[in-house]
């Protein structure tokens, strides 16, 4: 019982270290949720450039492949 003293002293600093935590918390899940939105848009950017770029490649094909056929050129 001599040590009741002290045990109080160290519950008010875990009740103070627990309130801390319970208002930290929020915020750590508010960044968590930000960075995985961030994420997941900037994953979709690069499917859709990658989309983007895939189609500009057909196309370019294409009408490559149009102008080889029009065109009079060197055959080898």
């Amino acid at each position: 019982m001599k040590n009741l003293p002290h045990f109080r002293r160290f519950r008010s600093a875990f009740w103070f270290a627990a309130a801390l935590s319970a208002l930290s918390l929020p915020g750590c899940a508010v960044v968590a949720v930000v960075d995985t939105v961030a994420s997941v848009a900037v994953g979709t950017v690069g499917l859709a450039a990658s989309a983007v770029i895939g189609t500009a490649r057909i196309a370019g094909s294409a009408v490559g492949a149009t102008a080889d056929a029009v065109l009079p050129g060197n055959s080898k």
